[in-house]
């Protein structure tokens, strides 16, 4: 080993001495120092060590003040760094540091999953003591036999199978009316009278059969004279538009082709009048949705799992509904008809609330079996591709964004059809807003008390209730406080209503038997 190597190993790296029994000193590369005949490594300084075990420690521990000496010069000669050090040294110290409580508002915090479970879990548990003292109190009475007997019995005189087989000549009417005005043989006010005639025929003659048989809601001709308004409207917009263009669009198919090959659906442009047949009218009757077009999404194939799934829903749901309206609606009902006779104010008020609860989760559940199952087992049996049946009504902060956002196709339907067309006349948003409650208030009155065969203005005057109170509500209520408005006009303001028509309906029926 030169004489240079040895004078740099000792800076460069560290070497592990052993001590060997015949008193040499074995480095690690394996070299032996004895302790004569051989001089020792010099060192930078000069300065002659010895070379064993403790020299080992000593320059360590030298390394090591050297390091310390160096950074300590370097905070005494940055005081930004010494002030961080310092800084750091508290912060580590700290365990306290300025925030709000997470139940505040100012926190910002907004993660309660937990708490919604435990009110899941809290809703469930009374609920199931109400359903437990019910059957305790009342017994069985859930009895699917008695819903199916209603459509078996005296099968030859269905009132309401009657209606939707007439139905088709209200549909046949309105279509063979517009073929007629894009030839051109009837004048525009022709087909205008025409359609009025048609449109009004719709809502008299089931109201008419409803009074005189024994039948069920004309709920289906309400949905279907929506229908046969937006397509003579649209309709008519075409032949504007036809006019306004003074040329002739290419007739073609109704409705997309669907290639039995795969089951998807080739999309085809229609264009006015080729929208006109029988084929594009009937699609168009059973597709969920009020508001026509020549031209609606389509999926591309039908999904078979998912509509098992919905069907299964529709049936279970329903079975549901049915069970939870025998066993909880019908015997509270019956329970409430004294304290109302008796006009015992206490004891409506208990009742109401009583009947709050299951009304309530009823509704939510038809909701769900409607809007959710129902509509898009149809449309996804259609492949019809707007889905969007309903919004997030539940966080709705505001009755308008409620009505707005609960029932989509009618919505859709009422800012078509009355709300825009009313702005374009200069009618302003308050008096069209409130036209359109007005409108929705006549549909509710006429659904409910044509079957019931009486006529009262609860419904009526429960919708017309609703301009004040969003008025209210959109003024002086905001964020929570504004949706738990919502949450309580519709916990309460529907069982009102129920009881006011059951209150009048057993008094003109069983009055005087009691």
């Amino acid at each position: 080993m030169s004489e240079r190597a040895e004078l740099r190993g000792p800076v460069n790296r560290r070497r592990r001495t052993t001590i060997s029994g015949g008193g040499a000193v074995k480095q690690s590369n394996g070299s032996k120092c004895h302790d004569a005949g051989e001089n020792p490594p010099q060192y930078p300084d000069d300065k002659a060590k010895t070379h064993d075990v403790s020299d080992v420690h000593a320059s360590k521990n030298w390394k090591g003040d050297r390091e310390m000496e160096k950074t300590g010069q370097q905070l005494t000669n940055s005081p930004r760094k010494q002030r961080s050090v310092v800084e750091d040294f508290n912060v580590r110290l700290s365990c306290h540091v300025l925030q709000e409580s997470l139940l505040s508002s100012a926190s910002g915090y907004s993660n309660y999953r937990g708490i919604l479970n435990w009110c899941v879990v809290m809703l469930g548990l009374s609920n199931a003591r109400l359903f437990l003292e019910n059957i305790i109190k009342y017994g069985i009475l859930v009895d699917p036999i008695q819903v199916v007997s209603l459509f078996l019995k005296d099968p030859y005189s269905w009132p309401a199978a009657c209606l939707i087989i007439g139905s088709n000549v209200f549909i046949l009417a309105a279509l063979y009316t517009e073929r007629r005005l894009a030839v051109g043989t009837i004048s525009q006010t022709t087909g205008m009278i025409l359609h009025i005639i048609n449109l009004t025929s719709m809502l008299i003659f089931p109201s008419a059969t409803v009074l005189t048989l024994t039948s069920m809601t004309p709920g289906i001709y309400t949905v279907l004279f929506l229908k046969l308004f937006s397509y003579q409207d649209t309709n008519r917009w075409c032949r504007q538009i036809r006019q306004a263009k003074a040329k002739r669009l290419t007739r073609s198919s109704s409705c997309p082709s669907v290639a039995h090959s795969n089951g998807s659906a080739v999309n085809t442009h229609v264009s006015y009048p080729g929208n006109l047949t029988h084929r594009d009218m009937y699609y168009f009757v059973f597709a969920p949705t009020l508001c026509y077009q020549l031209n609606f999404p389509r999926s591309p194939r039908i999904r078979i799992r998912f509509l098992m799934r919905r069907l299964f829903e529709m049936l279970f749901f329903m079975q549901l509904l049915v069970g939870l309206i025998q066993q909880w609606m019908v015997p509270t009902i019956q329970n409430s008809m004294k304290p109302f006779q008796e006009m015992d104010f206490s004891r409506m008020v208990e009742r109401l609330l009583k009947l709050a609860v299951p009304n309530h989760l009823i509704w939510l559940i038809f909701f769900y079996w409607f809007f959710h199952s129902s509509m898009n087992f149809v449309a996804e049996l259609l492949q019809f591709g707007d889905r969007e049946f309903y919004k997030d009504w539940w966080n709705s902060e505001s009755v308008t964004y409620f009505w707005a956002n609960w029932n989509i196709p009618v919505h859709k339907w009422c800012l078509r059809h009355f709300y825009k067309p009313m702005l374009r006349k200069g009618v302003n948003k308050f008096l069209a807003q409130t036209g359109v409650f007005l409108m929705s208030a006549f549909f509710h009155e006429y659904l409910v008390s044509v079957p019931l065969k009486m006529f009262r203005p609860w419904a009526f005057m429960g919708m017309m209730t609703q301009v004040p109170l969003a008025w209210f509500v959109g003024r002086f209520l905001n964020g929570n406080y504004g949706n738990a408005a919502v949450w309580i006009s519709l916990i309460i303001g529907q069982p009102v209503a129920v009881l006011m028509y059951v209150h009048d309906y057993y008094v003109i029926h069983y009055g005087n038997t009691t």
